[in-house]
């Protein structure tokens, strides 16, 4: 396909695009969206469903860390005088 005949696809597909989020029709509007995303070779970028084994336990999904320098404080013992015992309030 040259290069015109791309462009010219992906200005239809945007018309396309503009005309069915116009008539509120997301979900066409989406899949055109997708369609322009892909001609352009920007299919990388779009928010998907996640591949199976990638949600849950034992996914890639970063870890969030606590910041640099930062320590656990301690565990204030059971004599304080903030602890309140059974019933108490």
């Amino acid at each position: 396909m040259s290069s015109r005949t791309n462009h010219q696809r992906l200005m239809a597909l945007e018309k396309q695009m503009e005309a069915a989020a116009a008539t509120f029709d997301f979900e066409k509007a989406a899949a055109l969206r997708d369609e322009i995303a892909r001609l352009r070779g920007e299919s990388e970028d779009i928010v998907g469903q996640a591949p199976p084994g990638q949600i849950g336990l034992g996914s890639n999904a970063p870890v969030r860390q606590p910041p640099k320098g930062w320590k656990k404080p301690k565990k204030p013992g059971p004599m304080t005088s903030s602890h309140k015992g059974r019933g108490e309030r």
